[in-house]
């Protein structure tokens, strides 16, 4: 399952929340992701997974700073943080071990190394007291701060993997490509670097690939 939640706390309704979870705890594998601010954030209801993720107003991170990462889309407040244009990439830092979902056997460095960037991802940690950890980070364009970028939760006593990226524009068309189109409201000028670097588009689709077959149980050479 991969939910891309855009809602500003409603959501998901506890029976919902209660469903998914009896899916992951049957072994289904679940990708959880959001926007910046509170969008998405009735996600924090989801047992285990809902904890990785932060917002203005719900589990906030007690150790952030509370302070605007992105100076130009003046209206969107904390947590955001800045790592480049839609439609264009930037390059991520591999925590070891590396995580499968972040292999890359035709790379020169066997990892992906870019992923596209988005003016104003979000915040996620990995929880205390659970089988988790932050399995890559990036750095903000504007401030230089770094922040994570996804937490991946192993299986346990059967339960599903589970991954929570910090934006769902990750894996957007509209970031692999801004010629699709956007909504009106999405107002931050655009790039093409993307677009342009066959190497990190591979990286890109390597990353989207990995992490289905990852959370599916499969092997890197299922078709």
């Amino acid at each position: 399952m991969w939910l891309f939640a855009v809602d500003i706390g409603n959501g998901l309704m506890p029976s919902d929340c209660e469903g998914i979870a009896r899916f992951r705890e049957k072994g289904g594998g679940l990708l959880v992701t959001r926007d910046h601010m509170d969008l998405g954030s009735s996600i924090c209801g989801l047992a285990g997974v809902g904890a990785a993720h932060h917002f203005h107003t719900r589990n906030v991170d007690p150790d952030a700073l509370k302070e605007v990462d992105d100076p130009y889309t003046t209206n969107i407040l904390w947590p955001n943080f800045h790592s480049g244009a839609n439609g264009d990439f930037q390059t991520i830092d591999v925590k070891a071990p590396a995580h499968p979902v972040l292999l890359n056997p035709d790379s020169p460095t066997g990892l992906v190394r870019y992923l596209p960037s988005h003016p104003h991802e979000g915040a996620v940690s990995a929880p205390a007291g659970q089988n988790a950890r932050v399995i890559a980070t990036g750095r903000s364009r504007t401030t230089g701060r770094p922040f994570n970028l996804a937490v991946a939760f192993e299986s346990v006593n059967g339960m599903g993997r589970a991954i929570a990226p910090s934006t769902f524009h990750h894996f957007t068309d509209y970031n692999w490509n801004p010629a699709l189109g956007a909504p009106s409201f999405v107002t931050e000028p655009v790039a093409d670097g993307l677009g342009r670097d066959p190497i990190a588009q591979a990286d890109v689709h390597r990353y989207a690939r990995n992490i289905a077959l990852w959370l599916a149980n499969l092997a890197d050479d299922a078709r």
